[in-house]
């Protein structure tokens, strides 16, 4: 994958999360800066999505861990162990904001 293919598929997730989490009505406020889409919850905790374009990996962080994701057949797996990019997403949001959350 070239690197604008990379920043292509990146943009795409960040915009499928901020859908999913303007649908869900949470009480959260996102930002995206570069490379770095922030969720922030009312009291103050954080998830951190980031784009680690040398990789072409997404990384995750949240109470419940950091973790690495590459494309691999269409789904952002996990490097590091079982898990994809969206299901683990969604268990670290249900976490911070106490609700339950899916894309």
């Amino acid at each position: 994958m070239t690197e604008s293919e990379f920043l292509d598929l990146s943009d795409a997730v960040f915009a499928q999360i901020d859908t999913a989490l303007e649908d869900a009505d949470l009480d959260v406020e996102t930002l995206l800066s570069g490379n770095v889409f922030e969720i922030e919850f009312d009291d103050g905790s954080k998830i951190i999505v980031n784009r680690h374009v040398p990789n072409h990996e997404m990384w995750l962080a949240a109470r419940n861990g950091g973790f690495h994701y590459r494309l691999v057949d269409g789904q952002w797996r996990n490097t590091r162990g079982d898990g994809e990019l969206f299901a683990d997403l969604a268990a670290s949001v249900s976490l911070h904001a106490g609700v339950d959350f899916s894309f």
